[in-house]
């Protein structure tokens, strides 16, 4: 792999990564534990906060591939590109839209169960900062 692309990879790699754990594993959960958040409030700044981010892992995500498919990159680096670029994919395409349809329902006054569909966004975004982690690493050595 050519050195430039390496780097922007890279960087572009570890910045995905820092902004998933601070979003997804700091502030989510925190922002419960604030005095006077309720649920609705909670989930209307989970909304906005979430949809921010994964625009912006859209465009990572765009800058990744890009710079790792122009710099002929060993096999690992490919692979672990395509695996978090799928994880997002599969997070935007099929468990975000769920998560959206009740999130609209608990604001309309809805009171629902915990939701499978968040239980599968945390596995998918952990299983994604695993490979994030994973690429980084293995860009560092290339």
């Amino acid at each position: 792999m050519n050195a430039t692309s390496a780097a922007v990879a890279t960087a572009v790699i570890f910045v995905w990564l820092g902004m998933v754990l601070a979003i997804s594993f700091l502030e989510a959960p925190l922002k419960f534990r604030a005095p006077g958040v309720t649920v609705p409030i909670g989930l209307g700044i989970g909304r906005i906060v979430f949809r921010a981010l994964n625009r912006a892992e859209l465009v990572l995500a765009t800058a990744a591939v890009a710079s790792v498919a122009v710099g002929d990159p060993p096999l690992p680096v490919g692979l672990l590109t395509g695996i978090a670029a799928l994880l997002l994919a599969v997070q935007l395409l099929l468990i975000r839209p769920r998560l959206n349809r009740r999130s609209d329902r608990v604001l309309a006054g809805e009171t629902l169960p915990r939701s499978h569909a968040h239980l599968l966004y945390v596995v998918t975004e952990a299983l994604k900062v695993l490979a994030l982690l994973a690429l980084g690493i293995c860009l560092l050595t290339v």
